[in-house]
């Protein structure tokens, strides 16, 4: 039987392979990061905690940061090669009991000319994204405080 943990850690493998192959195939010159969201049902502080939790353990970004004041979880850029990457979240409440969740990874290709952004990641691969932070959203509640 097939666990949904394996599926989602396939997805997240191959998501990595394309990352690393993008210099082959290169990707989209867009002038703003894209920006995908998803709904949870959780408190903003436990959504905030598994956002930075899967950032930094999937390494897209560092120095990851909660802004809990504006309940926002931001990196820093981390360079491989000529690619760059950071990862923004902001997080927002809907009503008593669900938070919507916007997510932005940029990847920027450095060229002659300075870095320019680029579209490497797709819908079906931030649907991996909120699917893994789905996971430690339940990880995170879970823990006794």
């Amino acid at each position: 039987m097939i666990h949904k943990k394996n599926i989602l850690f396939f997805s997240f493998l191959l998501l990595l392979g394309i990352t690393a192959c993008a210099g082959h195939f290169g990707g989209t010159v867009i002038s703003q990061p894209d920006e995908y969201s998803h709904v949870y049902e959780a408190k903003e502080i436990v959504i905030l905690r598994a956002i930075a939790g899967v950032f930094k353990e999937k390494d897209i970004g560092t120095n990851v940061r909660i802004d809990l004041k504006n309940l926002r979880v931001d990196s820093d850029f981390r360079e491989s090669g000529d690619w760059r990457t950071k990862s923004i979240a902001r997080v927002k409440r809907l009503n008593w009991k669900e938070c919507e969740v916007g997510l932005s990874v940029i990847t920027e290709k450095k060229t002659n000319t300075g870095w320019k952004m680029q579209r490497l990641l797709q819908k079906e691969q931030y649907d991996t994204f909120f699917s893994v932070i789905d996971l430690k959203i339940y990880e995170e509640m879970s823990k006794i405080e």
